[in-house]
């Protein structure tokens, strides 16, 4: 006999309320395995693919890409049993069609238990009452209601996620535009949407244009709404102290020429912000404050041996800071290579969202702008951000002599509930002497 399951959207991170769906890797009708991935969704910290904890036969999607979803919605139904008997087809009244046949038992409870790795709640999910394609076409008594279907036709259109965001903004129907596995590509929704005649904007779109005002309206959902929420937060509840050091750092750009030819560094892309990671780091061992957090409730400050260092990254989804764990343990090398690969990952919005928590310190890179400083917003749960402007040739003194150098501004935002103005000080200026002479990490 056929087992219906309800398969409902998981807590994929801890706190996690809702999440977008963004692209669908099944259909009604498709047999999948145990911890098939079935689903792409995006999450306010990044876009995540769901694995099934069950094998069996997909019949329904319930949701369509596009919709946004709380944790615990079912979002499909798949039939554990496909091979199994069928059962007694229902009878239009929703009996069954034997007299003797009971009427359908409630609803049964099953428990789902939590994906590996995502979060820690219990989802309860209602199994739907059976349905079976053999059953008595009934004879039309009223016009039934219209059912939307959950997706066109049975057929999810193929896109990753940047080309999805991009359809939705300019308001293309990915249906339109591609047959069943043709990957659509951002140069066919570009092309579509300059056309002389524009597709139609599905039913879950997420952007409102009016020609008549040349305004774009775009919901604040997703990774935008959770900046929002937390620069917010943190703007109004952390009293901020922003400083600012102007650094001349020409030694460590003439180490950089040097070290780039070093095997140690063979296939590693060395940028100065991987000098400025290694600072924070070792800078926070000798003020430790800039590395802690404020307990609101426990009303504790709790200091970290750890450095969890964020790193904020522009990415097509909008502003994220994954971490670098232990970053406190690398070494330069290490630090670079890590940099890169955290960059890459961002940038595909394949960022995992345990990368995007419990971070303990952050550098923002405005420098990558041409941008020379700014005062960073603190993130929430940390004490202090670093903003590492751009460097630029500037005339500077030395030795009496004015000489053209390469010159930086560094801006330090903190938490001055945690850090007091002297240790705030004492930390920035630690950071930039380890910028302007590297050789002075042998005194830390």
């Amino acid at each position: 006999m056929p087992q219906y399951k309800q398969f409902p959207l998981a807590d994929t991170a801890e706190g996690l309320t809702e999440a977008d769906i963004l692209n669908w890797h099944v259909k009604p009708g498709d047999e999948v395995k145990v911890n098939q991935i079935v689903v792409e969704i995006e999450t306010a910290k990044a876009a995540v693919e769901l694995p099934i904890p069950w094998a069996g036969v997909i019949t329904e999607l319930h949701v369509e890409p596009g919709q946004t979803v709380e944790v615990g919605t079912p979002i499909l139904t798949i039939d554990t049993d496909p091979g199994g008997a069928p059962a007694e087809a229902p009878s239009p009244n929703g009996v069954a069609a034997s007299a003797a046949a009971p009427a359908p038992a409630a609803p049964v409870e099953e428990e789902m238990k939590p994906l590996v790795g995502y979060g820690s709640k219990t989802v309860t999910a209602k199994r739907r009452a059976r349905k079976d394609a053999g059953a008595p076409t009934p004879q039309p008594v009223a016009a039934p209601e219209p059912v939307a279907e959950p997706v066109k036709s049975g057929y999810v259109p193929l896109a990753k996620p940047p080309v999805r965001k991009l359809a939705k903004d300019l308001g293309v129907d990915l249906h339109a535009l591609a047959s069943e596995g043709q990957v659509i590509t951002r140069e066919d929704v570009q092309r579509a949407a300059s056309g002389p005649v524009a597709s139609p904007a599905p039913a879950v779109s997420t952007v409102s244009l009016s020609d008549a005002s040349g305004e774009r309206r775009v919901p604040i959902k997703g990774v935008r709404k959770a900046t929002a929420q937390a620069m917010v937060q943190s703007a109004f509840s952390a009293p901020h102290v922003t400083e600012f050091l102007t650094v001349d750092v020409t030694p460590m750009m003439e180490l950089r020429e040097k070290l780039k030819k070093s095997p140690a560094f063979a296939g590693i892309k060395l940028t100065p912000l991987a000098f400025a990671a290694k600072a924070v780091c070792l800078a926070a061992k000798r003020t430790p404050d800039v590395n802690a957090t404020w307990d609101e409730a426990a009303q504790e400050i709790v200091y970290k041996s750890y450095v969890h260092l964020g790193i904020a990254a522009a990415t097509p989804r909008g502003l994220i800071v994954p971490k670098i764990r232990d970053a406190e343990q690398l070494s330069l090398p290490e630090l670079a290579k890590a940099l890169g690969e955290l960059t890459d990952t961002a940038r595909e919005g394949k960022t995992p969202p345990a990368d995007m928590v419990d971070g303990t310190i952050t550098i923002t890179n405005v420098g990558v702008f041409g941008v020379d400083t700014g005062t960073p917003i603190i993130n929430p749960g940390e004490s202090a951000i670093l903003a590492f402007g751009a460097i630029r040739d500037t005339p500077w003194v030395v030795d009496g002599e004015i000489k053209v150098r390469k010159v930086l501004q560094l801006a330090l935002s903190f938490d001055h509930r945690v850090v007091d103005g002297q240790q705030g000080s004492q930390f920035l200026a630690d950071v930039g002497m380890l910028l302007a002479d590297p050789a002075s990490a042998f005194v830390f």
